[in-house]
């Protein structure tokens, strides 16, 4: 198996599970954590958390972004491609403003201490992987 299609199958899978999670908050579940407040803490880092309407958003275009990185549509690879150079490119902003501590730039109010703790040590990690294996993919959709 080449390294193209180990990335491949590792960010749509990444990125499939990640659409799901934000359909179960959207459905007002806080799993993985034990309530909503826990979670907007942890995972918006304000106090209020996201309607319905913004999880599911974010779990169609966590959805979009897994079906770019597969090389979807395959009847237009150029738009697949430019479609999975995007995805990277939009993980590799995230994850560099999450380390420099500026999530707070792209995401208004993202800032309670916890959640820049966990910004900097798994979410921007995470987002800096998908980026590079997205972007690995990218090439494998040529």
């Amino acid at each position: 198996m080449t390294i193209e299609r180990v990335a491949t199958r590792m960010s749509v899978t990444t990125l499939t599970a990640l659409a799901g999670l934000h359909v179960v908050w959207g459905m007002g579940s806080p799993w993985p954590l034990p309530d909503r407040d826990a979670l907007s803490d942890a995972v918006v880092g304000q106090p209020m958390t996201p309607g319905p309407a913004a999880c599911f958003a974010v779990a169609g275009a966590l959805g979009s972004a897994a079906l770019l990185v597969a090389g979807r549509p395959r009847r237009w690879p150029a738009l697949a491609r430019l479609g999975a150079r995007g995805v990277a490119g939009v993980f590799a902003v995230r994850g560099l403003a999450g380390l420099a501590g500026r999530t707070d730039l792209l995401s208004p109010g993202s800032s309670s201490e916890r959640f820049r703790r966990l910004d900097r040590l798994a979410y921007s990690p995470l987002c800096l992987v998908l980026a590079a294996s997205s972007a690995v993919a990218a090439r494998r959709a040529r």
